[in-house]
């Protein structure tokens, strides 16, 4: 498995004057200073020494926290100047940045690769008109598929980003925007579910009963399937749910306000183990039936080690719940680092 270590520098919501109804980055940017390229600098001189000696495939520095590319195109080229310069002397490998679909054009694509950034990942959320009307994206479908086309042409590595349970959403809209995202031929893609945090639109709406989140169940059944629609393509998915550090928006007491139990820290172990539970299942089916001979069978289920936790599941509700379901075996968990991950192997 390739190792790679991102140097994060976070600009938040810099190049971004839309009011998104789930995003609380202007109160966060009213309580930092503003990330100069000096900044940058300090950034990437912190976290070299510590990725050293590590083994590391590729280190790339990656501009998150707003739209990159709606910056000034001068402010553009100064944050990457510095990046660039660490790439030219071979100590990073990549140059990576978010955006908003609507913020491509051919002058930006054209200083981007001037300065030898790599890898664009757009903030699609969703290929919905109506679902990104009703979050207040300010931008269509049209104008994701517009930008995913143009970074294509000019050959950098394409990134989409979808948001599960916005306002107007539905299973079918998400599951949409998933076979839409496998023929704009990303190289990666991140699964978030909707947040519910202080300070946001979405906040009022949820307070005022106008606004509905998702529960953790149905967050994961969903996500699930989106999960298996990108994975099946054979789209590398970087990430699922969001970090604890991505909810923080202050400290002491406001920090990490998130509402309507719409934030799980292990979201994509839910998701990903209860694909493993459904993989698994449907072998053990056709071995036996749940209730079949009473005689105990010896059974071995393997995955490798970086799914191993997904097998077992989450607090180990699969092991339990293969217990509870399939008492006439005898079940034993166990590593067969020769599978792919996410592939379990009944035996």
């Amino acid at each position: 498995m390739k190792k790679h270590a991102i140097i994060p520098v976070f600009i938040p919501h810099r190049g971004c004057p839309n009011d998104c109804v789930f995003c609380n980055q202007k109160a966060i940017t009213a309580r930092q200073p503003d990330v100069t390229p000096d900044d940058v600098r300090g950034i990437i001189e912190t976290y070299l020494p510590t990725l050293s000696g590590r083994g590391l495939d590729t280190i790339e520095v990656a501009f998150f926290g707003g739209s990159f590319t709606g910056l000034p195109i001068e402010e553009q080229s100064a944050f990457l100047s510095v990046a660039a310069e660490y790439k030219s002397k071979g100590l990073i490998d990549k140059i990576h940045m978010s955006t908003r679909p609507d913020y491509i054009d051919t002058e930006i694509l054209d200083n981007l690769r001037f300065w030898g950034a790599d890898t664009i990942e757009l903030g699609v959320q969703s290929f919905d008109d109506g679902v990104l009307a009703a979050a207040g994206r300010g931008h269509t479908a049209e104008d994701v598929y517009r930008a995913c086309a143009l970074i294509h042409e000019y050959g950098f590595e394409l990134g989409i980003q979808l948001m599960i349970g916005l306002p107007g959403d539905s299973l079918e809209k998400c599951l949409y925007s998933s076979r839409e995202t496998v023929r704009m031929k990303p190289s990666i893609a991140r699964l978030y579910p909707t947040i519910v945090l202080e300070d946001t639109a979405l906040f009022e709406m949820y307070r005022a009963g106008t606004y509905h989140p998702l529960t953790t169940e149905e967050a994961v059944t969903i996500t699930k399937e989106m999960y298996r629609i990108l994975a099946g393509a054979g789209i590398n998915i970087i990430r699922v749910g969001l970090k604890s550090t991505d909810l923080i928006s202050g400290s002491g007491e406001d920090s990490d306000q998130t509402w309507g139990h719409t934030y799980h820290p292990a979201f994509r172990q839910l998701v990903e183990g209860e694909i493993a539970r459904e993989d698994i299942e449907a072998q053990l089916r056709a071995v036996v039936q749940p209730s079949a001979d009473k005689e105990k069978r010896r059974l071995t289920i393997f995955s490798n080690g970086v799914s191993f936790s997904n097998m077992i599941g989450n607090s180990a509700c699969n092991r339990r719940y293969f217990e509870e379901n399939y008492p006439q075996l005898s079940l034993r968990f166990a590593v067969d680092d020769s599978l792919p991950d996410m592939t379990f192997r009944v035996s």
